[in-house]
């Protein structure tokens, strides 16, 4: 006496041996309606594999384009219908592969062995409290870690962020 269909056999027993149809279903604990149930046929088998075929020949699309394919066709179909439908046939977008990249062999930086071989520049920033900006050009020698040069402008001072002047390298290179 598990399923309805079990249940409503029973149901036309006790019918056919004199009882009536509200205390059957009473004793049985079954609603009025459930013994006249009968199942539909199922509507959407024919949108279902059109979405299962286009969701295998367009693998990039998700259920948004395969919904705009269906309208394209012509078809009238609901967007939270076509979504149901593909999410009943666990259909979603698969992760593209990464393209793996050959490395090449990779080589430690050298460290210069002397001064005056290698400069690291780099542009610093920071605020007055008037709300300005300063901003300072900072040259640093590699081999000796020794600030060459630091150049310091206010930010609406820098003009198409040329800083450099003879005067800041010219005594380390004997310009």
């Amino acid at each position: 006496m598990v399923s309805a269909p079990a249940r409503r056999v029973l149901v036309r027993e006790w019918i056919g041996r004199g009882a009536g149809e509200r205390r059957a279903l009473a004793a049985i604990g079954m609603s009025a309606s459930a013994p006249r149930y009968f199942s539909h046929e199922d509507r959407n088998v024919e949108l279902r594999e059109r979405v299962v075929t286009l969701a295998h020949r367009h693998r990039r699309y998700g259920v948004g384009m395969i919904y705009l394919k269906l309208r394209q066709e012509g078809r009238l179909v609901n967007d939270k219908r076509v979504e149901r439908l593909y999410r009943e046939q666990q259909l979603q977008v698969r992760p593209r592969k990464r393209k793996k990249v050959p490395v090449s062999e990779r080589q430690p930086l050298l460290r210069p062995s002397q001064a005056n071989q290698v400069w690291s520049m780099d542009v610093v920033s920071d605020s007055t409290s008037e709300s300005r900006v300063i901003e300072c050009l900072v040259i640093v020698d590699d081999a000796t870690h020794e600030a060459v040069t630091i150049e310091g402008a206010c930010a609406e001072c820098c003009v198409n962020g040329i800083w450099l002047t003879a005067e800041g390298y010219a005594p380390r290179t004997g310009w």
